[in-house]
């Protein structure tokens, strides 16, 4: 079905002037609620999506519908519990992703056709709502901003799946442009760094090694041509030369596997283990694949990793956040979208 933009936002838009341009974020997603119903929602769209699981035949559909949908949700809504903003009555993710988008939009607010906006691949505010947002606005141009910094097709190409659909159903359509994948952008590498010179001198002991983990893939994916451990190992290689480690004081590690399929190795959760029976006591961990906090560093690396670690004899164990709304972690993202608007602004 063909969307159409109401003539009274169309004839308002036209009376302001110069055309806008839309600058639209967009992250993973997250449930409306932290309760067994939301995340089944929740868990039901993102692994329907076929980016995600690539099978998605009857074998899938039983295991989905019969088995997954009616066990997981009741346990990671009680993740969800452990981390949940419950004074906005949301996750982290969606805190920080309006966070970042406010920030943006501030940054921005000397050129007043720019409105920038926020979406969730999975989940709300969706990117149909966000788009539809950004056209009632004026905007005939639109800036698709995918905030994962590595490429996959699991998340910025769905992005992007998504994007175009909604764009299908337009007969109108802004002209539109979509971030690169930033994984060695100079900013992106000297804000993690930052952000890890910042973090070390505030905790009570000194990390023996920092472990970077990104989360998992099924091995199958990139086998079948996904860049994505490859941006993977290119991020921990560029991080590695700014801060003056080799691979024994920074490990790259995979983390959030799913189902029996092998994953991209090593495991986090493994390292943690091995690293700990080894005799190592102290490590930071840092999430460079994440540009905001969310289940899985919130919960899967600070809690359930950091107990992996300590129950095999390891004894401090320390999470460095996410680059988040931070203003290091601000100037990736401003960096990325000014250079992405040239000619547009």
């Amino acid at each position: 079905m063909t969307t159409v933009v109401p003539i009274e936002t169309a004839k308002l838009a036209a009376q302001s002037g110069q055309p806008r341009v839309g600058v639209l974020l967009v992250n993973l997603g997250t449930p409306d609620t932290a309760d067994a119903p939301g995340v089944r929602v929740y868990l039901k769209e993102f692994l329907s999506d076929a980016r995600v699981i690539e099978d998605q035949g009857l074998i899938w559909q039983l295991v989905l519908n019969g088995i997954i949908l009616r066990s997981r949700p009741r346990t990671k809504a009680l993740d969800y519990q452990k981390i949940w903003n419950k004074e906005r009555n949301e996750s982290p993710l969606k805190t920080i992703t309006r966070s970042q988008a406010d920030k943006l939009g501030a940054a921005l607010s000397d050129r007043d056709h720019v409105v920038v906006d926020w979406a969730m691949r999975y989940g709300n505010p969706s990117i149909q709502s966000g788009i539809d947002a950004l056209i009632a606005k004026g905007c005939d141009r639109i800036l698709a901003v995918p905030l994962y910094p590595q490429y996959s097709a699991s998340t910025s190409a769905t992005v992007c799946d998504e994007v175009f659909r909604v764009l299908a159903r337009l007969r109108n359509q802004p002209t539109l442009r979509v971030t690169p994948p930033y994984y060695v952008d100079e900013a992106y590498i000297e804000a993690l760094a930052t952000s890890i010179k910042a973090h070390l001198p505030t905790l009570s002991f000194q990390p023996e090694l920092i472990v970077a983990s990104f989360h998992g893939m099924p091995k199958s994916y990139v086998d079948k041509g996904d860049p994505y451990q490859s941006h993977c190992v290119a991020t921990t290689e560029a991080l590695r030369r700014r801060l003056g480690m080799d691979d024994t004081k920074l490990l790259l590690t995979f983390q959030s596997r799913f189902g029996n399929d092998e994953w991209l190795q090593p495991y986090t959760d493994k390292t943690m283990e091995r690293l700990a029976k080894d005799g190592v006591r102290r490590i930071a961990v840092v999430t460079p694949g994440f540009s905001a906090d969310c289940l899985e560093t919130l919960e899967e690396i600070a809690q359930e990793n950091a107990e992996i670690f300590k129950h095999n004899g390891g004894e401090a164990f320390s999470a460095i956040p996410c680059l988040n709304d931070s203003e290091p972690g601000m100037d990736v993202i401003r960096t990325l979208v000014l250079r992405e608007l040239q000619g547009w602004i």
